[in-house]
């Protein structure tokens, strides 16, 4: 097999997994299955990644890494807005939402997949100790960094929380669950990231607006 070759049925092995992951969750999924949806031999992707667990790692970290700088990239370039600009509650909340925007504009299902996966990660006590506290946690404090220049005189205790709160809400939009299709008769769909994101601004400033008060405008430098 060459090194082309090998690549292909590594990242297809990898978009299986993915897939499967998200639906299924980590102990819902076999080597097996992944391998038949992929097309290979179990010992050809245990070669490549070893053990489901290394697999599981593999595949959360392959977008994790750009998801995370990205994000951060969007939070500093709001931060540094043309001169003059001010920096408002409303850019920090759409560089949080950034997943919502990532996984919509992608075109690509993985991307969708992904964001399953994702939230599957952010709401489970074992994974989100380590894969969130390894890929992600890093950037929260800048988050809150920047929800202080914000809202100068709020508690921390009171930014958290609301991180806490939007947090949450993202992880039930990006699950895809299908229940506020049912709920809704069909008026809504889970899968329709860019109205979720449209709609989540306004609704997330609007909390925190309500929990740590009167906000200041900060000019860029």
């Amino acid at each position: 097999m060459n090194k082309k070759d090998s690549g292909l049925k590594s990242e297809r092995i990898l978009d299986v997994a993915e897939e499967l992951f998200a639906l299924h969750g980590f102990d819902g999924v076999t080597m097996r299955q992944i391998s038949t949806g992929a097309n290979v031999d179990v010992a050809l992707a245990s070669y490549h990644f070893g053990k489901k667990l290394d697999l599981f790692y593999a595949v959360f970290h392959r977008r994790a890494e750009l998801l995370g700088n990205t994000r951060r990239e969007v939070l500093r370039n709001s931060l540094q807005a043309a001169s003059g600009q001010p920096q408002t509650l409303e850019q920090i909340i759409e560089a949080f939402l950034l997943p919502l925007k990532f996984a919509q504009e992608s075109g690509d299902p993985g991307g969708k997949n992904y964001m399953a996966l994702l939230a599957y990660v952010m709401t489970s006590p074992v994974w989100s100790k380590t894969l969130m506290k390894d890929n992600f946690d890093k950037h929260v404090g800048e988050f809150i960094e920047a929800l202080k220049v914000i809202f100068p005189k709020a508690r921390e205790a009171d930014l958290h929380w609301c991180y806490h709160y939007v947090s949450g809400a993202l992880a039930l939009t990006l699950a895809q669950t299908g229940r506020i299709d049912r709920l809704s008769g069909g008026k809504c769909q889970s899968s329709d990231f860019e109205t979720a994101y449209q709609r989540m601004i306004p609704f997330m400033a609007a909390g925190f607006r309500a929990v740590c008060g009167k906000e200041t405008i900060i000019k860029s430098r």
